[in-house]
C-alpha cells in the first residue's frame, strides 16, 4: 500500500539499526579480500554540514567490490570522501601478515589510497574508451588499437571459460596476450618517434593516456589474480546511478548512511546468488543471535546458519 515518505523513511531507519552489524561485518571480511574494485559517482546530500576549512565541495558515492576467497562484497559509501579515501579506511581493518591487496581502479588520483599499500591496476577498458571516443575521425589507427585490445579481452574470456587458476590465468595471458600488447606498445611509440600522429590531436591523447599508464594498464601480465577491467564496480555503481535518477538526493548524511547500508548488503546478496529479501527478513529476525555472531549470517551463509538453529536437538 502507498505509505507517505516520513513513514517509509521511519521503518528503513529502525530496520537499519540491528542490520549495522551485519554490515560492519561485511566491512571487515571485504578488508581481507585479495582484489579490491573502487570508483566513484556524485551524489546530492541537501543537508550537509561543511567544516569552514573543508574547499571540497562535491560529495560522491563510492562503489567498492572485494573478491574474498569465492564470495564477492559490494560496499558503498556517500559523503565527501572519494573512493580512494574510503578504501583506505577500509583497508585498515586488513589482518597483519596478508600480502598487499590488487586494487583495480581508473587513472584518477582520487581512487589511489594514501596510507596503506595496493598494488595499483588500472581499467583497460577505460583506455579503450579514449580510443572508441575517436574512430570516427581515425578510423585505420582506432580499428588496430580495438583489434588489438579486443584479443587481449578474447584470451581473458577464454581463461575464464577455462576457469583456470590464478597462477595459469597469468601464464596464458603472458602467452597469448603479451605480444599483442607488445606490438601495441610499439606501434603507440612509433606514431610519436615517427611523426605520425599529433600528440595534441584525439588519437594523440588516447595513445598517451595508454603510454602514460602503461605499467598498471598491464598488471595482468605480471601479477596472478590481476583483472583487466573495472567493469564489476562500474556495474555496482548503477545501483547507487538509478537511486540518484529515482530519489534525486539524500536529505541528510544519517539519511545516507542507512541507503548505503541496504545498498551494501541488497547488492551483496544478488552477487552470491542469494535472496534480498529473505536474508534482510532474517537478519531482523534473529537479530540476537546476528549480536553473537555476525560472522555466520552473512549472505553466503545464513542459510546454514538457519538450519542449524532450527535442526531438532538429538534425543
Amino acid at each position: 500500500m502507498p505509505l507517505p515518505a516520513a513513514t517509509q523513511w521511519e521503518l528503513m531507519a529502525a530496520a537499519a539499526k540491528p542490520l549495522r552489524l551485519a554490515l560492519e561485518e561485511l566491512i571487515r571480511q571485504a578488508a581481507q579480500g585479495r582484489v579490491m574494485h573502487n570508483d566513484d559517482t556524485s551524489m546530492r546530500i541537501l543537508r550537509l554540514i561543511r567544516e569552514p576549512d573543508d574547499k571540497r565541495t562535491g560529495t560522491f558515492t563510492s562503489g567498492i567490490v572485494s573478491l574474498v576467497g569465492p564470495w564477492t562484497i559490494a560496499l558503498f559509501f556517500t559523503g565527501r570522501q572519494h573512493a580512494g579515501e574510503n578504501i583506505a579506511e577500509v583497508l585498515k581493518q586488513r589482518a597483519h601478515g596478508l600480502p598487499a591487496p590488487i586494487q583495480m581502479c581508473d587513472a584518477l588520483s582520487r581512487n589511489t589510497p594514501k596510507g596503506v599499500e595496493t598494488l595499483v591496476a588500472n581499467c583497460l577498458a577505460h583506455g579503450r574508451r579514449q580510443v572508441v571516443e575517436v574512430v570516427d575521425h581515425f578510423p585505420e589507427e582506432c580499428r588496430y588499437m580495438l583489434e588489438t585490445l579486443g584479443g587481449v579481452y578474447h584470451n581473458d574470456a577464454v581463461s575464464r571459460e577455462r576457469e583456470l587458476s590464478p597462477e595459469d590465468r597469468l601464464h596464458f595471458h603472458q602467452e597469448h596476450s603479451g605480444p599483442l600488447m607488445k606490438a601495441l606498445h610499439e606501434w603507440m611509440e612509433a606514431q610519436f618517434a615517427e611523426h605520425k600522429t599529433e600528440p595534441n590531436s584525439g588519437l594523440g591523447k588516447a595513445i598517451s593516456y595508454l603510454l602514460n599508464h602503461w605499467s598498471k594498464l598491464t598488471l595482468f601480465l605480471r601479477q596472478p589474480g590481476s583483472p583487466i577491467d573495472n567493469n564489476i564496480v562500474e556495474r555496482s555503481l548503477k545501483k547507487a546511478i538509478l537511486n540518484r535518477r529515482n530519489a534525486l538526493f539524500y536529505r541528510t548524511l544519517n539519511g545516507a548512511g542507512v541507503g548505503d547500508l541496504f545498498m551494501s548488503l541488497i547488492h551483496t546478496c544478488e552477487l552470491n546468488g542469494a535472496n534480498p529479501f529473505d536474508y534482510l527478513t532474517e537478519l531482523q529476525r534473529h537479530a540476537e543471535e546476528l549480536k553473537r555472531n555476525p560472522s555466520e549470517w552473512m549472505p553466503w551463509n545464513y542459510r546454514e546458519t538457519l538450519a542449524r538453529l532450527t535442526r531438532p536437538a538429538a534425543a
